[in-house]
């Protein structure tokens, strides 16, 4: 199986100085560079998926274009700074972006998916419709959300159709 690495929203604004800090996002900052170093050593390919408000609705309150908060956090960038950015205006990183297509392009067929929010993004991408070609797995300890409650209700409500594992049990 050909691997990816979706990393999705590790920005700013999620992160305390920001304008939507969430709930342990430390440790999932660590457990995610932590995935993409141990990615890159394997040779999976590393694909950071990139919120932006989608400035025809007007101002939103973050990942405002061009704003500091909207950027990915600069060690996440740090440890892929090469990896293809693909940009999104919706929870689901395959809607309306050349995702399908990067994917396409590298042979992949299997998703390993991180990143912020977990009831949100995180989700709605593992259960996209245009996931269902592949094996996808969310790294439930390199995701987090507003609060750890909401983080293991989207976890658990997803059991159906994609896998839980961690960090270390498929990239370590």
């Amino acid at each position: 199986m050909t691997q990816a690495l979706l990393v999705i929203d590790l920005q700013n604004d999620y992160f305390p100085q920001g304008k939507f800090p969430l709930w342990n996002t430390e440790q999932t900052l660590s457990n995610v560079v932590n995935a993409i170093e141990l990615a890159n050593q394997r040779g999976v390919k590393v694909i950071h998926i990139q919120h932006i408000a989608d400035p025809a609705a007007g101002i939103s309150p973050f990942f405002n274009q061009g704003s500091e908060g909207a950027e990915i956090h600069p060690q996440v960038m740090a440890a892929a700074p090469d990896a293809d950015v693909v940009i999104k205006h919706y929870a689901d990183s395959f809607e309306g972006t050349n995702l399908q297509q990067v994917l396409e392009g590298y042979g992949v067929d299997e998703l390993l998916v991180c990143g912020m929010m977990t009831q949100n993004c995180v989700t709605h991408t593992a259960i996209s419709k245009a996931a269902e070609q592949y094996k996808v797995s969310i790294l439930a300890d390199a995701c987090t959300t507003v609060d750890e409650m909401i983080h293991n209700i989207a976890l658990h409500a997803v059991l159906t159709r994609v896998e839980l594992a961690s960090v270390s049990s498929v990239l370590g």
